[in-house]
C-alpha cells in the first residue's frame, strides 16, 4: 500500500500561482500512475490531472489546460502540480491520489480577491 501526503496550497488572488506537492511512501510507490483530483464545496470531485509512471502527463481536465502543469520525480518519491493564472473556480480541496484509490488527506486551495 502507498501512503500519500499533500503540501502547499493556501490562498491566492485571481491570476496568481500556487504549487502543490505530494510525497509518497510505501511499497511499489514508483510503479503507480498518479494524479490530482479536487472537490469544490458542495460539488462532485473531478480529476484535474494524471501522470504516467514514466512522468508523461496523460490527462488534464479542460478547465486547467494551459494553466496547470503536473510533474513527478520518482527519485524523490514526489509529485507536483504547478497552478498558474488561478481562477476563483479553482477553489477546492485538492487530493493527491493513485488510480487504484489511495489518496492523501487533501490540501485546501482558495482563490479569492
Amino acid at each position: 500500500q502507498v501512503q500519500l501526503e499533500e503540501s502547499g496550497g493556501g490562498l491566492a488572488q485571481p491570476g496568481g500561482s500556487l504549487s502543490l506537492a505530494c510525497s509518497t511512501s510505501g511499497s511499489a510507490r514508483k510503479l503507480y500512475a498518479m494524479g490530482w483530483y479536487r472537490q469544490p464545496p458542495g460539488q462532485e470531485r473531478e480529476w484535474v490531472s494524471i501522470i504516467k509512471r514514466d512522468g508523461t502527463p496523460s490527462y488534464y481536465v479542460d478547465s486547467v489546460k494551459g494553466r496547470f502543469t503536473i510533474s513527478r520525480d520518482n527519485s524523490k518519491n514526489m509529485m507536483y502540480l504547478q497552478m498558474n493564472n488561478l481562477k476563483p473556480e479553482d477553489t477546492a480541496l485538492y487530493y493527491c491520489a493513485t488510480l487504484d484509490g489511495s489518496r492523501g488527506q487533501g490540501t485546501q486551495v482558495t482563490v479569492s480577491s
